[in-house]
């Protein structure tokens, strides 16, 4: 798979500049997550970049999003396992997250969000920006209203504690804070 045709197929598929920044995003933290668990850090990063490729192509018709990703992403190379991955990361299938890669595209897609929402109300927005910070905010229901709290806690499914898995996740955002304008 070559990143820069993903890239271009993304900037074809999604227009808006914050959906493009949260599979940024998303691509980060599972990169740090492989490097972290042992596992393939480019297989996972791209899968990450990929997950939502198809939510604008889809939006009209939002229990069909991520079955339209899967099959981009497969076209652009991917292997079976990062399509299943994308497919299954879609509670709405009810398809089975059977690996550790399905388990860990599902918990980080909401942690993206999270913490670019506890950036976002910061005057230095990523720098400075703590787990213990994020862990007050993750208890207010109404900070982050759409991030799921239930999918954030699956992050125990590949052995990491909630703490942990938000500091991996703060870190790697960092590493690319001024692509992500944090």
């Amino acid at each position: 798979m070559n990143r820069d045709e993903i890239l271009d197929s993304i900037h074809a598929n999604v227009q808006d500049k914050n959906m493009v920044k949260h599979m940024l995003a998303t691509e980060a933290i599972m990169c740090s997550l492989a490097k972290k668990l042992g596992e393939d850090e480019e297989e996972w990063g791209l899968t990450g970049l990929l997950h939502d490729i198809d939510a604008e192509l889809v939006e009209r018709d939002p229990g069909s999003h991520s079955k339209l990703g899967a099959d981009i992403a497969q076209e652009l190379g991917a292997s079976e396992k990062m399509a299943h991955a994308i497919l299954c990361h879609n509670e709405a299938h009810g398809i089975p997250r059977e690996t550790k890669l399905d388990k860990a595209l599902f918990c980080v897609d909401p942690l993206s969000g999270l913490i670019t929402a506890a950036a976002l109300v910061r005057p230095d927005k990523l720098n400075g920006l703590t787990a213990k910070s994020v862990m007050k905010r993750f208890r207010e229901k109404r900070f982050a209203a759409g991030v799921n709290r239930e999918q954030l806690l699956g992050c125990q499914e590949i052995g990491l504690e909630l703490e942990e898995f938000v500091s991996s996740g703060i870190e790697a955002m960092k590493g690319i804070a001024s692509e992500l304008e944090l």
